[in-house]
């Protein structure tokens, strides 16, 4: 059996998140049916990790084992013949058999878009959170260096997780503004149940003036998810990379 790895870009907007579910259309399925469709196997992909429903990405991560013959590089252009526009398998590579998308994997980046103007974009609305508020960017920009390090971030773990451990480290946190787009990138060993988007919806919370910025380390060493600001939605949200 041949190990096959895949980076995939996807549009969140019209799935019900990556992991399969019952009577939904998801990104796993989805994939996994073309490949059947290619190689004629009743196959499993496994992804780094699952991402929510609206939730998009420029480089998942994903494997399966297949008996196939078509040459690694090849398989790509293969799934993405039957795959549908809003899907597309951007690299795949051969690898050795014990690797597991999941479980080798070492870290992730994240990326957030936030669309700041009062009047909101029909082209953004799929793909950016609108604020229409004026936000202090210096000041959202200023809070991030109290995420980086490696923390108990419970305070931004949404209820509902069954993890235990709930200590991760921020290695990067980083805000850039163009014109009304801010982008927040965000690079750790590994992020709590919708960690980001908390993050996201505090940063938010800190530039309309809803939270100090000065509040961050009271915060995070309260383990109360309620100090939090609000959860971000998932619209504006891009799993980046996984390292490995």
């Amino acid at each position: 059996m041949r190990n096959i790895k895949l980076i995939i870009e996807y549009d969140g907007t019209n799935y019900f998140g990556w992991q399969k579910q019952p009577n939904q259309r998801t990104i796993q399925e989805t994939i996994e049916n073309s490949i059947k469709k290619i190689t004629k196997e009743d196959i499993d992909i496994f992804g780094s990790g699952r991402t929510d429903r609206g939730v998009h990405a420029r480089g998942q991560v994903a494997n399966f084992f297949t008996n196939a013959r078509i040459p690694e590089d090849k398989i790509k252009d293969a799934i993405n013949s039957v795959l549908p526009g809003d899907i597309v398998i951007s690299h795949s590579e051969e690898v050795d058999e014990a690797f597991h998308s999941r479980y080798s994997a070492k870290g992730k980046e994240y990326r957030y878009i936030f669309f700041n103007r009062r009047i909101p974009s029909p082209l953004l609305r799929n793909y950016a959170y609108h604020i229409p508020q004026k936000l202090h960017f210096d000041l959202m920009e200023k809070s991030l260096a109290d995420f980086i390090g490696t923390h108990d971030f419970k305070s931004f773990m949404a209820s509902g997780s069954s993890v235990k451990d709930t200590i991760r480290t921020i290695n990067n946190a980083s805000l850039n503004k163009n014109h009304e787009i801010i982008e927040l990138k965000i690079n750790g060993n590994g992020f709590l149940y919708n960690m980001v988007r908390i993050i996201a919806g505090t940063l938010v919370d800190i530039g309309i003036g809803k939270i100090s910025r000065n509040d961050i380390p009271q915060i995070i060493a309260s383990k109360d998810r309620k100090k939090a600001g609000h959860t971000a939605p998932p619209h504006g949200l891009y799993l980046e990379n996984v390292f490995y």
